[in-house]
């Protein structure tokens, strides 16, 4: 993506990010609209069709960010995706159907795996791709969601029986409807709001590590490819084995606190990592911080009833989208400041800075928030 933006504006990399950052922004905002629509689908029709049209469309989408003229088609590009990656909330509500309450946060553990595991793959063979061209990667992107669709098509089963459906309602569909359906429950308000700070922390890393490391290190596309493929293997290791050890030996609250820290040491070291090597060394803190998200998947989807499921990881996507709405361009924001000749100082490590300081406040949420409903 960077080297696609740099090539249709002739920008600079601090600039690159900044667009980058909007891109996100806009992806978000459809992400926010959409996410409780389609969980609240998929509690009315099942969670098949609302996975199927959402990859078809991803495919789709591919191909049009690859053929993209203009910066603007970047954009509706993006729009488009953020309807489509609104089915993540449907796929998780999947999980919570064919899951035991005690398996909830181990499944959805593997869930992250499978993250995981396309973050080895996905930026790996991006990189490599991206050497032959920008546009390359896009569509092995599309061609990748389209057999994606094709197997779900042909081999996956529904997971949601017709007596546990419930009517669809737009006043539960709206984004603000979803997250005020939530609040009857104080122990899933208090999490999603110790949350909140946290995923924006996430686009520290999410948001400017190609820049940073392009500006810090003068990395090459392969070699951020590889970077990422490393934090994916990582992210599988914890997210795939580790919790299914971590989890019922902490337990799911210390899960959650010691995630946290885990997470804010990592981004600390990021900040003033000033050797390449280290970005990968200091992967290890962090990526370890991720059996926090399945803990509280877990801490939450137990409690509320099976036919809720769709409409809680809705809510708890249009929360996470927010903070996609307000990350980006905070992050890549600071992180353009930082490197520009405007700075009182240079430090490209900003945004990852800040995140530490709002991870911090997570945890302090956190521990408020179980301490007082769990």
């Amino acid at each position: 993506m960077p080297a696609l933006i740099q090539g249709l504006t002739g920008e600079s990399i601090g600039e690159a990010a900044k667009y980058a950052g909007w891109m996100l922004f806009a992806f978000s905002i459809m992400q926010f609209i959409s996410s409780p629509i389609l969980g609240n689908l998929s509690d009315r029709f099942g969670r098949r069709p609302v996975l199927l049209a959402s990859l078809f469309g991803f495919g789709l989408d591919y191909i049009f960010l690859a053929l993209a003229p203009t910066l603007a088609w970047l954009f509706v590009g993006r729009i488009i995706a953020g309807v489509c990656g609104a089915s993540i909330t449907t796929g998780m509500a999947y999980i919570a159907d064919i899951s035991t309450p005690e398996k909830r946060a181990q499944n959805f553990g593997m869930v992250g795996a499978a993250f995981g595991i396309g973050f080895i793959v996905g930026p790996v063979l991006g990189g490599i791709l991206g050497e032959y061209g920008a546009r390359v990667p896009f569509f092995a992107a599309a061609a990748l969601a389209l057999l994606n669709w094709l197997y779900g098509y042909f081999i996956l089963p529904e997971s949601l029986p017709a007596e546990k459906r419930r009517p669809f309602e737009w006043k539960r569909a709206n984004p603000f409807g979803a997250i005020k359906q939530l609040r009857k429950y104080p122990l899933l308000a208090g999490l999603l709001f110790a949350l909140f700070f946290i995923y924006i922390a996430s686009h520290a890393v999410q948001s400017t590590w190609a820049f940073f490391t392009i500006e810090r290190f003068q990395w090459s596309e392969s070699m951020i490819g590889y970077s990422l493929g490393t934090a994916g293997l990582m992210v599988g290791l914890v997210q795939g084995l580790l919790i299914r050890v971590i989890n019922p030996w902490l337990g799911p609250n210390k899960s959650v606190y010691v995630g946290m820290l885990l997470y804010f040491i990592g981004l600390i070291l990021f900040a003033f990592a000033f050797q390449g090597w280290m970005m990968f060394a200091f992967l290890v803190p962090y990526c370890l911080g991720g059996i926090t998200g399945p803990a509280i998947q877990g801490i939450m989807s137990n409690q509320v009833p099976d036919t809720e499921q769709g409409e809680l990881q809705g809510g708890f996507a249009s929360m996470v989208s927010i903070t996609s709405i307000i990350g980006p361009p905070l992050m890549t924001g600071l992180f353009a400041y930082f490197t520009s000749a405007k700075a009182p100082f240079q430090f490209a490590g900003a945004p990852f800075f800040i995140g530490a300081l709002l991870t911090l406040i997570s945890l302090a949420l956190s521990i408020r928030s179980l301490r007082k409903h769990h």
